[in-house]
């Protein structure tokens, strides 16, 4: 009989944020997560240390509800097949892996499949996660396990979640990216690097806190450029901005729709 414990197949970089988020915000404890890893992480061990059981045998895996699989796209398949005649037949698996279709996961698995593009801020309770499923039942299941750690995100199409990551898996990078070149600049106009290094990362905080409100973006830089200030001056040397960013998202877009390849 499956039971209420989560599987999770990976613990690399979004594996392991996802059990911290679980281990600070719930809805999985410790005691109900099972972990399959191939080499030793310290977020595992931490929550061996809270119950968790690492690398189960068969009968732990069998009994798990849910699968959350969190490999690299390149090595899923040899990694899922050998435990697909392990796993419990309701079983529902969770997919956070980019560009893998869950048509192919399903074909494997001969599982529901759910498909979810988390944040590793949900490490700290504060990701976003888009996710679809066909089934309304999968989705539920899936939104279930991220909801405590992130605003989840339903999207209509599975095609949807290419950009999807690009514009969330991957744009955090992309806005750290242009933190650390306003940094840069703020060196290259006299300022000490330590000292631009904390003022840029401050202004990252004060938008990233004033973006939590539900208010429309175009209307949160309203508040911030005064006509004829400074921030309207710098907003007018950043007109290829928007280019910039169209071809970010565009190139990342495309590398997840690679990788359904793989």
């Amino acid at each position: 009989m499956a039971d209420g414990r989560v599987l999770l197949i990976g613990c690399g970089r979004l594996g392991s944020a996802i059990v911290e988020g679980w281990l600070d915000h719930g809805p999985v404890a410790g005691s109900d997560l099972l972990i399959q890893t191939p080499s030793p992480k310290p977020m595992a061990d931490r929550a061996a240390a809270g119950g968790a059981i690492l690398n189960p045998g068969a009968a732990e895996i069998g009994r798990a509800a849910r699968i959350v699989l969190a490999v690299k796209p390149a090595v899923w398949r040899a990694v899922l097949e050998p435990l697909v005649q392990h796993l419990h037949p309701r079983a529902t698996v969770v997919s956070v892996m980019a560009g893998v279709r869950s048509a192919d996961i399903a074909a494997v698995a001969t599982r529901p499949v759910a498909r979810v593009m988390p944040t590793t801020a949900v490490a700290q309770g504060r990701g976003v996660a888009a996710v679809w499923a066909e089934e309304d039942i999968s989705r539920s299941i899936a939104s279930a396990l991220f909801a405590p750690l992130a605003d989840v995100v339903p999207l209509a199409s599975e095609a949807d979640l290419d950009v999807a990551t690009a514009v969330a898996g991957s744009g955090p990078a992309f806005v750290l990216a242009f933190v650390q070149a306003m940094s840069e600049a703020g060196v290259a106009q006299g300022l000490d690097p330590e000292i631009t290094a904390r003022l840029a990362r401050g202004a990252l905080r004060s938008a990233a806190a004033q973006s939590e409100a539900q208010t429309a973006l175009d209307d949160l830089i309203a508040r911030i450029a005064s006509p004829g200030g400074t921030t309207s001056a710098g907003l007018s040397a950043m007109s290829d901005v928007s280019t910039l960013a169209a071809r970010a998202i565009s190139a990342a877009t495309e590398r997840a729709r690679d990788l359904s390849g793989s």
